[in-house]
């Protein structure tokens, strides 16, 4: 350990030590807002709310619902395959949780990750004890690695995220990165670019397997939630802008006139990526001379609604369902672009910006493949929907497409499953606070 590296431990030991009256009405203050769990707020203090089960068990910590999500059919390989192993996933949100709440099998338990304060991460390690750790992406915390790593627990690093931005901050540091990626056994990465730059910083043992998130299953929807949206929307056509960034709904908005001047039964479904945005995005689309419907506030779609905005969570699963034509935000705006896949595995044919790099290697499989539409304003963007409108055989094409792209990346699971599964326990595992 290096001198550097143990005195930045050290101090931020002692600053979340000293901050814990401060972080305690913080949170009390998300609670407030709706943004902590009010049933199960002691987690977040390292208070365990449900008996540890008997036997092995492995613990996985996900950032939020996209990488929650991610993980899904991983925990049910594990579980398929070790039917004596119980998983205990972590994460800090509540939409995260309430994803998990209807999604996760038996033997599998939900958490909240606690604060990185060590008063509050050692009673969430004493009653758990897991038997390896597995944390998804690029969520770091120091005192929960720590403290993790000094109990003899075996970490790996799954789909190990390092962007060039990310790797650049951690070049500032680096015995610091070298002591917090070095203690992870074994690293994952979605390619060789970010496994490369894993490397660099200090992380041993870094092997290339493909981003779990293009395994993942597809999106999921509700049957009845399917059939009222359908019924609602009728004969008309229909298209959905998914995952919008703040100035994409202006390109949004200028596609659907250009369409709707030909077409004007035309409806227009917009799911922006934040949706506590919604009623500022409404404000500005009336004000642009559009009838809205807003699906948060539980209005129905009528025969003069034009743009539907679905500002709510962990729906795009129904909207693709819903639509033939999905356009994918944040690629109009320098977002990164979101992940193509989850349209083409449900039948929905792609257009998209150019603004792609968080999601490259997909990207590039799909230009590959002829699978997409490349847009680059709203001119282009309501040119490509009134294409995929008129031209069925043009969009059939481009879905079955995507759809032969999706199916590559089914064997990242695998690929996963078989890297960790040397340090997944056999029995319970005996660690104890150090």
């Amino acid at each position: 350990m290096s001198a550097l590296y143990a005195t930045a431990r050290g101090l931020y030991r002692a600053a979340t030590m000293l901050a814990g009256p401060a972080v305690t009405i913080y949170l009390r203050r998300r609670l407030s807002r709706g943004k902590e769990d009010a049933a199960r707020f002691q987690e977040r203090f390292g208070q365990a709310s449900r008996p540890r089960p008997p036997g092995p068990l492995v613990w996985l910590h996900a950032a939020s619902i996209g990488e929650a999500f991610s993980v899904l059919r991983l925990i049910d390989k594990l579980l398929a395959d070790r039917p004596r192993l119980h998983v205990l996933i972590t994460t800090g949100t509540v939409s995260s949780a309430q994803l998990l709440a209807d999604r996760l099998p038996p033997r599998a338990i939900h958490q909240y990750v606690p604060v990185d304060r060590m008063a509050w991460v050692r009673p969430f390690l004493d009653h758990w004890r897991p038997g390896a750790a597995l944390w998804v992406e690029s969520e770091i915390w120091p005192n929960l690695i720590g403290e993790t790593t000094a109990r003899g627990i075996p970490m790996l690093l799954v789909n190990a995220r390092m962007s060039p931005k990310s790797f650049a901050s951690w070049c500032a540091w680096p015995s610091i990165a070298k002591a917090l990626f070095g203690g992870f056994a074994r690293c994952l990465a979605p390619d060789e670019a970010e496994a490369d730059r894993l490397r660099a910083l200090g992380a041993r043992d870094v092997c290339v397997t493909g981003n779990l998130k293009n395994a993942a299953e597809p999106l999921p929807a509700a049957p009845e939630a399917l059939a009222t949206l359908r019924e609602a929307i009728g004969a008309r056509p229909v298209w959905v802008a998914a995952s919008t960034h703040d100035g994409e709904e202006a390109f949004v908005a200028e596609a659907h006139k250009q369409v709707a001047a030909r077409r004007p039964d035309l409806l227009t479904i917009l799911a922006p990526r934040h949706p506590p945005r919604g009623s500022d995005i409404a404000a500005q689309l009336r004000a642009d001379g559009l009838a809205v419907t807003q699906r948060s506030t539980g209005d129905i779609i009528t025969s003069t609604t034009a743009i539907y905005l679905a500002d709510t969570l962990g729906e795009l699963g129904l909207l693709y369902r819903a639509a033939p034509i999905a356009f994918i935000g944040g690629s109009l705006v320098p977002r990164g672009g979101q992940n193509m896949l989850e349209p083409a595995r449900l039948d929905a044919a792609i257009i998209a910006g150019p603004h792609v790099e968080n999601f490259r290697t997909i990207a590039d499989a799909m230009d590959a493949g002829d699978a997409w539409l490349r847009v680059r304003d709203g001119a282009t963007l309501a040119d490509a929907v009134e294409r995929l409108l008129a031209d069925g055989v043009l969009r059939e094409r481009l879905i079955m497409a995507a759809q032969r792209v999706a199916a590559t990346q089914d064997d990242v699971l695998d690929r996963v499953a078989r890297e960790i599964a040397a340090f997944l326990p056999d029995t319970e595992a005996p660690h104890a606070r150090p």
